[in-house]
């Protein structure tokens, strides 16, 4: 039996206010191509399908026609809440679209209930664990600490109790689906934190003894252990994932067990370029002419800030959404305080140049001095003629 770990779809999101249901639209076709060419039988989802609670229509269509096509190409699909879904809301109808094939898990009540998979003489139980806010979720689970990794290892309980009741009757393996950051991940900038200072991190040891754990909230596909793997996010959501490769894993389960794991790759609509230079380097290299056609991050370094950056910037990389200043030699004056400039001013002209050079780290050019100078005239004639 193959199954597909993803998970992180986050279905409405944009990406520096530029809109992402086309780049989605294609990540699904890239999914859908993967069932169809590799004989998929189960699509996990392990959380965060939408990007926010309340999701807007469009993201809700897409996602029911995603489900649709899956279920059309044959595949089954067992899904669990993230932390940026409202799992009340994507729950809904649990009962009646499991006997369409598409299996729900969002509430505490559903922990210990797995989707069980045959494998010939053998069965994979697939249990999911939703994403677990500790204040709301540990009086419940029997938990006297609210913390993640707490409450993390009460639900694993639950699931180890049903998964030795099971096992009790005949060979049973195990899958667990979970919305969490478990010690040893890398983040990204794109993900929104569970908690402050990294308190919430469960501990890998937690999911010793199980056959796999299929991991969602991570955006980085990656692998804690041998069988601990974060699928990631399928396409970039921040341009911290400018190096990643997107995807999700391939599981491949016998009768004996897990057999293997095999990472799947996605390509991106567009790709990500963070740039970093003098605003004249970057528009004359050559060597960044590939990032012509991608999203731009770009830092310059030119030690005063370049007039019309931005606009002399999209001359070249026309889809450069984020811009920043980081002069390679800050000047004398710009590390100055302005207070201190402020009162080391000789004259009003000079505090004008000065609040100029401030505000947008460039001097007053020789036009723009002119002009201060001659409006403060003006204002120093009409006050003497009032």
């Amino acid at each position: 039996m193959r199954l597909l770990h993803t998970s992180d779809w986050h279905f409405g999101r944009s990406f520096h206010g530029v809109g992402m249901l086309d780049a989605q639209r294609r990540f699904v076709d890239h999914l859908l191509e993967t069932v169809s060419s590799r004989g998929i039988d189960v699509v996990l989802i392990a959380g965060d399908v939408y990007d926010r609670a309340l999701p807007g229509v469009d993201a809700v269509t897409l996602f029911s026609e995603t489900l649709s096509r899956i279920r059309e190409a044959g595949a089954a699909v067992i899904l669990s809440s993230g932390n940026h879904d409202s799992a009340s809301r994507l729950g809904f109808g649990s009962e009646i679209l499991a006997r369409g094939g598409v299996h729900l898990r969002t509430r505490l009540d559903q922990l210990a209930v797995p989707v069980e998979l045959e494998l010939g003489a053998a069965t994979l139980a697939v249990y999911g664990i939703p994403y677990l806010e500790p204040r709301l979720t540990a009086e419940e689970l029997g938990s006297s600490v609210p913390s993640h990794a707490a409450v993390t290892r009460a639900a694993l309980d639950r699931v180890r109790t049903d998964l030795e009741a099971r096992r009790s009757q005949g060979r049973v393996h195990s899958l667990v689906m979970a919305h969490t950051f478990a010690s040893g991940g890398l983040t990204s900038d794109s993900e929104r934190d569970l908690s402050i200072g990294g308190v919430g991190a469960v501990p890998l040891d937690l999911f010793d003894g199980l056959d796999y754990v299929a991991l969602g909230h991570l955006h980085g596909r990656q692998q804690l252990s041998h069988t601990v793997r974060y699928s990631g996010s399928p396409l970039p959501y921040s341009f911290s994932e400018a190096g990643h490769e997107k995807g999700g894993f391939i599981l491949e389960f016998a009768g004996d067990g897990l057999a293997s794991v095999e990472p799947v790759n996605w390509p991106a609509a567009r790709r990500l370029a963070v740039l970093k230079g003098t605003l004249e380097e970057l528009l004359a290299s050559p060597d960044h002419a590939w990032a012509e056609e991608a999203y731009c991050q770009i830092t310059l370094t030119d030690d005063d800030r370049p007039a019309k950056a931005m606009e002399r910037l999209r001359q070249r990389f026309a889809d450069t959404l984020v811009l920043s200043f980081e002069p390679a030699s800050p000047r004398e004056k710009a590390a100055m305080s302005y207070s201190r400039r402020i009162a080391e001013a000789r004259n009003d002209l000079e505090l004008c140049c000065g609040f100029l050079d401030h505000v947008r780290s460039r001097e007053a050019s020789d036009a723009e001095r002119a002009l201060l100078r001659d409006t403060l005239s003006g204002a120093a004639a009409a006050e003497v003629s009032a």
